[in-house]
């Protein structure tokens, strides 16, 4: 089975490479998914049989900054994607990242039938690219929210900000585990305990200082 993946440099596309050492993973350098050029001529010589859309700006802070450039990577990148797995050949399967973010947060538990309300401008471009990969033949989309399993990067993590995280690596296997049984559709892959982000960071970094989204 021919993988390719996007955002290889990225948090969760160190993990990806560990989980599908086979896979073809272009730089920025040979893949910018900004142009669709570039995309189309990359995909057309690989020829893949699954495109795992891992490349995104992630950074809530970065996309509220800047919006174009956010919309450019996540919404535009995404569409030339689709645009050229239409054009070349539309048996690729797109296996998509998308983000837990898509919800407010406010209603507690989600599943797969709740309706998106994204409070951020990072979660309405994954929303948008949900859209657009539902006008593939062969999609999947994958909710979730990770963090790497390293030292955490900053001096304190929220208190009152929860959810059901992963580390990258137990996501990855996770992905790898979805694509082995072939599944189709919109599936949210998260952890199976709800905690504050505070309590996740001390996993990786017991002296992390409590803080709280008003502080930030």
């Amino acid at each position: 089975m021919k993988i390719m993946i996007t955002g290889g440099s990225g948090r969760l596309g160190r993990e990806l490479k560990n989980v599908f050492p086979e896979a073809i993973i272009p730089t920025h350098k040979k893949l910018d998914i900004t142009s669709y050029t570039k995309v189309y001529d990359f995909i057309n010589t690989v020829q893949p049989e699954k495109i795992i859309h891992a490349a995104a700006l992630t950074s809530v802070r970065e996309c509220e900054k800047n919006k174009d450039k956010a919309w450019v990577i996540n919404v535009e990148g995404t569409k030339n994607i689709v645009k050229a797995i239409n054009a070349i050949n539309p048996k690729i399967k797109l296996i998509y990242i998308s983000t837990a973010c898509v919800f407010s947060g406010e209603e507690g538990a989600y599943n797969e039938l709740s309706l998106p309300n994204p409070k951020n401008y990072y979660a309405v471009t994954k929303l948008i690219g949900e859209l657009t990969i539902r006008e593939l033949e062969n999609w999947l989309i994958l909710r979730t929210n990770f963090v790497p399993r390293e030292p955490w990067p900053y001096s304190g993590a929220f208190i009152d900000r929860f959810g059901t995280y992963l580390f990258a690596d137990d996501l990855a296997n996770a992905i790898k585990d979805v694509i082995k049984n072939d599944l189709n559709g919109l599936i949210h892959i998260t952890g199976d305990t709800k905690m504050s982000m505070f309590e996740l960071a001390k996993k990786v970094s017991p002296d992390i200082k409590p803080m709280t989204l008003k502080e930030y």
